[in-house]
């Protein structure tokens, strides 16, 4: 698990999954075909399969093995739109909010998801 403990990889999982549900909400709102629909649909597909990466490597699993090199780097962007968006966000609320701590949270998820891309892309 490289530099992440069992339990950071728990709680990303866990921060990945409420991204998720978030993300097929406001999915909803947006008609398809449109940009933000759009938007909404390559966030959560690349959620999803950071989702399955942080599985597998909590499984002591490879992941490549359900993704292609492709899929992982078309993934990888939205993931990383999400942590700068994310960063910017922060950035503008107080500390000890509620707010704040979970995108806090969903940034640790995120770079945690971000390093397994990279690593699964290298590997």
């Amino acid at each position: 698990m490289d530099d992440f403990t069992k339990k950071d990889m728990e709680e990303a999982l866990r921060a990945i999954a409420s991204m998720i549900g978030r993300t097929e909400k406001a999915g909803e709102k947006f008609a398809q075909g449109t940009s933000q629909h759009t938007l909404q649909k390559n966030r959560l597909e690349a959620l999803n399969t950071a989702s399955l990466l942080i599985s597998k490597e909590l499984a002591d699993s490879n992941a490549m093995k359900h993704y292609t090199k492709e899929d992982l780097e078309k993934a990888l962007a939205p993931i990383s739109s999400l942590i700068n968006k994310s960063e910017k966000a922060r950035k503008k609320l107080a500390e000890g909010t509620w707010q704040h701590t979970m995108l806090s949270n969903n940034l640790k998820a995120l770079y945690i998801a971000s390093r397994l891309f990279t690593k699964a892309l290298s590997g």
